[in-house]
């Protein structure tokens, strides 16, 4: 079984960009279950010490695959989640 971690990077408390960030990364996870890829969603506050020193993201919302941020700036497409967790899928295997 294939395990991805995903983390929102977004202000607390959460902006309308970084809920509809997380919400689009919780239903890619939520599809990818049948696929027999686990997909865990973690929410990160992008103001913090440790994530800014960690990432180096200061715009909002960001989304991080595996610890490597992908998307910055804005709301990706689920299509765009769903490929980038695929390909950290094919990286780990």
């Amino acid at each position: 079984m294939n395990e991805v971690k995903v983390e929102v990077l977004g202000l607390e408390p959460p902006c309308m960009r970084c809920q509809a960030a997380r919400k689009v990364a919780e239903k890619v996870a939520e599809k990818l279950k049948q696929t027999e890829i686990i997909v865990k969603v973690e929410k990160a506050n992008i103001m913090s010490k440790d994530v800014v020193g960690k990432y180096g993201v200061l715009v909002s919302p960001a989304i991080a695959v595996n610890g490597v941020v992908k998307f910055m700036g804005r709301v990706p497409s689920e299509a765009e989640v769903e490929k980038t967790i695929r390909e950290a899928v094919k990286k780990e295997a």
